[in-house]
């Protein structure tokens, strides 16, 4: 062991949503513990300060995608990025958080030390100059998906004369002004892009080749603003915030238990929405169940308005080829377009794509289970956050950081320096899927994910309700998780993993 201390006791990667709320736990609940967040970006936000597409805004409401801590204020709970950001920034503001916050610092690697029980972190500057820290435990709040690269579906835009653009990588200048816009894709990013577009554009079509499921929605809670108005603005958060929950909750079980009842209730929102005249069936009938994939929301039915104003318009057919002028359909129609962007979805990635490992071996993290949603089997002291499918990312952010602060915690009073979720070499745990989700972006990046098991705790839940309990009230020494100073109990590779009496 080194006398040394490490440069941090925490070191959190992202300045994001997960890396900004672990900040925030440690300052009400670890005082003492010194810890830093590095941030690749010019910026914090993550998410909220990468995408610049018009009119780029959350799909959930934000008394859950807000924090358990910190009440959300605006009147609209369906918030643009810029009121998101503002959340954000106020938080780091008044809790003491950016003096932490090292922007414009990659992390690139990560090496646990067993003899020194701490983790060795490689870090790119924006000069491309590299430096290293150290850090006794790591919390990965780097987001789902690849920051550098998009998914590509692999068109081919031959003769194209038109700008294509991901909106990913949305340009600062662009200027659409009576253009007539094609946006490829049918989920959140395009369902929200298309009538954001339609201010300036000449007209701007959805091009789907699957329909999603929709539902419309007021972009404000009447019954949060009517709380606020008459109850103390924390209480007033907390009933509306679990009042989310509940409904979130009843309505992915609903879609799982009677999916046909739920597929009526959709369609008969969407033609109120937009008309029984401008209703076309087959364009809002997926071939899929509800919450088989995420749904898809319309805050103030905007789409829907758009499309009966003329000035949007979806179309579900696939593309024979691009042309100069646009897009061939394989229905022998044409899709006149000036520019096309191509939310076509994501690339997921583990962990920010740092290689991680132990002891000079690579991590592959496809070989370990999850460890109550936020470790991994067998490697010490690294967390991650990778939020709901079917309710919002910031719910698992909460329990995840609250629960590592009470393992930190633990550490402390028993003066130890070690924590790892202990799976015996020989384990019979049986495999569960993941994500039962059929999203592209799912399916398309099963093999990189971590493994899940049937039983609690070696699994990713999908249940907010169930993972607060147990997480707040469990008992951090589960028999699983050892918690120990590193060299006690004879903490060799091999007898880690030999199986508990």
């Amino acid at each position: 062991m080194l006398a040394t201390a490490p440069d941090f006791d925490v070191l959190i990667v992202g300045a994001g949503i997960s890396g900004i709320g672990m900040a925030a736990h440690m300052e009400m609940h670890c005082p003492g513990v010194s810890y830093g967040i590095v941030e690749r970006r010019e910026n914090l936000g993550g998410t909220w300060d990468l995408f610049r597409y018009p009119g780029v805004r959350s799909d959930s409401d934000m008394h859950t995608l807000g924090f358990i801590f910190e009440p959300w204020k605006h009147e609209k709970s369906i918030a643009d990025a810029p009121s998101i950001l503002e959340y954000l920034n106020r938080i780091v503001d008044e809790r003491g958080i950016r003096k932490h916050i090292r922007h414009q610092q990659k992390v690139i690697c990560a090496d646990w030390r067993s003899d020194e029980a701490r983790w060795h972190v490689g870090i790119e500057l924006v000069d491309g100059s590299k430096t290293r820290v150290t850090a006794n435990f790591l919390y990965l709040g780097s987001g789902y998906y690849d920051y550098d690269q998009a998914y590509d579906p692999g068109f081919e835009f031959g003769d194209f004369k038109g700008q294509v653009l991901h909106p990913q990588f949305w340009p600062d200048t662009l200027d659409y002004t009576g253009k007539n816009i094609v946006v490829i894709g049918s989920g959140a990013t395009a369902v929200t892009i298309v009538p954001s577009m339609t201010d300036k554009a000449a007209k701007v079509t959805m091009l789907q080749r699957t329909p999603t499921w929709m539902f419309a929605r007021p972009a404000k809670d009447a019954l949060a603003n009517f709380l606020r108005k008459i109850l103390p603005e924390e209480t007033a958060y907390r009933i509306t915030r679990w009042k989310n929950i509940k409904l979130q909750d009843f309505a992915f079980k609903q879609a799982r238990r009677k999916p046909e009842r739920v597929k009526k209730m959709l369609k008969k929102g969407i033609v109120k929405a937009l008309g029984k005249d401008n209703f076309d069936e087959p364009t809002f009938t997926p071939p899929y169940d509800p919450w088989d994939q995420r749904l898809c929301l319309v805050p103030d039915s905007d789409l829907f308005e758009a499309m009966k104003s003329g000035k949007a318009q979806v179309v579900t057919a696939r593309i024979s080829q691009f042309t100069e002028t646009g897009i061939a359909l394989d229905d022998g129609s044409h899709l006149d377009a000036d520019i096309i962007v191509t939310a076509t979805g994501l690339k997921l990635a583990v962990g920010g794509k740092i290689a991680v490992s132990q002891d000079g071996a690579p991590v592959d993290f496809s070989q370990r289970f999850y460890y109550k949603g936020c470790m991994f089997s067998n490697l010490p002291n690294l967390a991650v956050v990778f939020g709901y499918l079917n309710a919002s990312w910031t719910l698992r952010s909460d329990v995840n950081s609250e629960y590592i602060c009470r393992v930190i915690n633990t550490m402390r009073a028993k003066k130890a320096n070690v924590a790892v979720p202990v799976l015996p070499a020989n384990h019979t745990l049986q495999e569960d899927d993941i994500f039962d989700f059929s999203s592209g972006y799912i399916q398309r990046s099963k093999h990189i994910m971590p493994k899940n098991a049937v039983a609690y705790p070696w699994r990713l839940n999908q249940e907010y309700v169930t993972d607060r309990k147990i997480m707040q009230e469990g008992a951090v020494e589960d028999g699983i998780l050892s918690i120990h100073a590193a060299g006690a109990n004879a903490q060799t590779s091999a007898e880690q993993l030999e199986p508990a009496e």
